[in-house]
């Protein structure tokens, strides 16, 4: 029966709509993984929708039969599809999170390091809380920036005249030697302050969550209240958006922040900071894999803004920046130095050594223990460091030096405890009836010995004396200024009061004989990172020969003399960042398949291949820096290729990466 005014019972139609008259088409990053759809692609713009697609909001769109996410690029008049347009299923909200300079930002990026649009916005743009879009932002503080005491910077050749340029609006690119002792995060807070008052924003990386307190604190100090953010992770999903967004909709003009900060939004960019740019925590471990300093350095380019690189150590690619003039040094003075700087001493000098053989392999030698007990008479904290953690990592025969080795799976035996029995690190059996294959010997002795065990002896050695660890099961931020002696393994330094009285460099030969490119570089960065908590009036003690390259580098405090030499000696091996390589990992059909088919530019080294974990295999390509652009491009194609055929087995491309071995 037909009740009369009503339609048939059905399904109802869906309105008609009507595209906007103005600007119809919307650009849509949509976020799709695969290489060969890394484009943006059109859709029409509703009517109804017209005032909040906006480029920058999030959106819902129809793709390949199902609803996806997407960003809004850009809005535009034509479209170049010959085919008909289907309109935005929605807008997810009008908020406007990608800032027209991230999402320039991204795309180099993604051109740089041979990956995806959507891979480089997950990292750059957070997951949406709706509930804190909602909410009332804080007031923004009113007022100038108080003019701040920037004497700090008076002590750097050349600092007070990047300080002025800073605050004149001039671009100024700087690589900054720390000296010793320096309130490292007292003088960017200063460097940020000068550009804000030039009308400027500022983004200023660190590498962990300690650092970025330190920073945090010092920005409250010299700007006040309100005027910046700290992004990181550990603040919890719904603070860290918020935070986000006060920097999005440019209410505050600083930014700081860890890894994922590089490419926070901010108004007008004036300047990019980042601190020690060495640590292995600015490589994103999420494909494509991009470097903290080397998007920072992209963002300077691009925008034309201000960078300064600073650290206690200097990298390859820093001393890079200088040689080609792109950056210009900022150091302290020799008299500056000569202040500041501790009585630095390797135990190779030890007069002990001429009269006791058996001392150049103690643990700690006499003139280590020698000055320890001075500081701590003195009523002064001692910095030990100690490359690994735990008690006994790496274990060998005490007969024949052979390294103990699981019977099960031939891994690395280690002890946790004194009292406790050798344990495989890769399986975990134990294996408390070890005994050696060579010559049957039973008992073991310490190959490597880790911070536990060190404070267990260190207690022995100095009785009464507090010890402390830290390192990953317990990081300490700070000392008091008291007698204790603090075990730590490499950043995880707590800094003292007034400075330590003693900092000893204990195990060097594990960092200096790592089979890595960057194993003397990281060895400088790590030493020179204690070595600039002693007081003016303490020392250090680096159990080493005075003779390496890295121990004359520390006892001149010169980390541009050793930068230097470094990168001559990777120029003549044509190894990065004088050249550009490329790894290419996966089962061998996999990557056979990929080699075939990009079209690598003219000049390219194919090297490997070597095993890789997983019963995999790993290619390195090599270009020089001019055709580093071809080389990701080409790889990007390949990927491109094979992700068209559907191929089953992935690649994992990683331009520049973090090791060669």
């Amino acid at each position: 029966m037909e009740v009369p005014g009503k339609k048939p019972s059905g399904k109802a139609a869906k309105p008609r709509r009507e595209p906007a008259a103005r600007l119809p088409v919307a650009r849509v990053c949509v976020e799709v993984p695969l290489p060969h759809l890394d484009r943006p692609f059109d859709y029409l713009v509703a009517a109804g929708d017209d005032e909040a697609a906006q480029p920058g909001v999030r959106v819902r769109v129809r793709f390949a039969g199902q609803l996806m996410s997407g960003l809004l690029l850009e809005r535009a008049e034509t479209s170049a599809h010959e085919g008909k347009l289907a309109f935005l299923d929605r807008v997810v909200s009008a908020e406007r999170i990608l800032d027209p300079e991230v999402a320039r930002l991204a795309r180099a990026v993604a051109d740089r390091y041979a990956g995806n649009l959507s891979d480089v916005l997950r990292l750059a743009v957070p997951p949406r809380h709706a509930r804190v879009e909602s909410q009332t932002p804080p007031p923004t503080p009113e007022g100038d920036i108080a003019a701040v005491a920037e004497q700090g910077w008076d002590g750097y050749v050349a600092g007070a005249a990047f300080l002025r340029a800073l605050e004149d609006g001039r671009v100024a690119r700087a690589v900054w030697s720390a000296s010793p002792g320096e309130d490292w995060p007292g003088r960017i807070a200063e460097a940020a302050a000068v550009t804000v008052r030039g009308g400027r924003g500022v983004v200023v990386l660190v590498a962990d969550a300690r650092d970025l307190e330190r920073v945090d604190l010092a920005m409250t100090r010299v700007l006040g209240e309100g005027r910046h953010v700290a992004l990181n992770a550990a603040a919890g999903p719904a603070e860290r958006y918020r935070r986000f967004l006060a920097a999005s909709r440019h209410q505050v003009p600083v930014v700081v922040g860890t890894r994922a900060a590089m490419f926070a939004p901010v108004a007008e960019i004036g300047l990019v900071v980042i601190w020690d740019d060495g640590d292995d925590l600015y490589a994103e471990p999420r494909a494509p894999y991009p470097h903290a300093r080397e998007v920072l350095l992209t963002r300077a380019q691009l925008a034309g803004c201000s960078a300064l690189i600073g650290g206690f150590a200097r990298t390859g690619e820093s001393q890079l920046l200088l040689e080609t003039g792109w950056a210009k040094e900022i150091i302290a003075s020799r008299d500056v130095l000569r202040q500041r700087v501790a009585r630095i001493q390797p135990t190779g000098d030890d007069p002990q050594l001429a009269r006791d053989p058996g001392a150049a392999t103690a643990r700690l030698p006499s003139l280590g223990w020698q000055a320890a007990r001075a500081a701590l008479q003195g009523g002064h904290p001692v910095l030990v460091q100690v490359p690994r953690r735990g008690y006994l990592p790496s274990t060998a025969c005490a007969e024949c030096r052979t390294p103990a080795r699981c019977p099960h799976c031939s891994g690395p035996l280690g002890v946790a405890g004194a009292r406790d029995v050798p344990t495989c690190r890769w399986c975990g059996r134990a294996s408390a009836d070890y005994s050696c294959p060579a010559c049957g010997g039973r008992r073991l002795r310490a190959s490597i010995t880790g911070a536990r065990r060190t404070a267990e002896e260190l207690g022995r050695a100095f009785p009464g004396v507090t010890i402390r660890t830290s390192g990953r099961d317990e990081v300490l931020t700070t000392i008091p200024a008291e007698p204790a002696v603090v075990v730590a393994t490499p950043g995880a330094e707590p800094v003292a009061d007034e400075g330590f009285g003693c900092v000893l460099l204990l195990d060097t030969w594990a960092l200096l004989t790592r089979s890595d490119l960057r194993a003397a570089e990281e060895t400088m960065r790590r030493w020179l990172n204690a070595a600039a908590l002693a007081r003016p009036d303490g020392s250090v003690i680096v159990v080493a020969d005075g003779s390496l390259a890295t121990v004359q580098a520390l006892l001149r405090w010169d980390p541009g003399w050793f930068a230097e030499r470094e990168l001559a000696e990777r120029r003549e091996l044509r190894f990065p960042p004088i050249a550009r390589m490329a790894g290419v990992t996966g089962t061998a059909d996999a990557v056979a398949d990929f080699l075939r088919a990009a079209r690598l530019p003219d000049g390219t080294e194919v090297l490997g291949p070597v095993p890789a974990p997983e019963d995999q295999e790993r290619f390195l390509l090599r270009v020089s820096r001019g055709k580093a652009g071809e080389l990701a491009h080409a790889l990007h194609e390949a990927a491109a290729v094979r992700s068209a055929r559907k191929a089953a087995q992935p690649v994992r491309l990683q331009m520049d990466p973090g090791t060669l071995f």
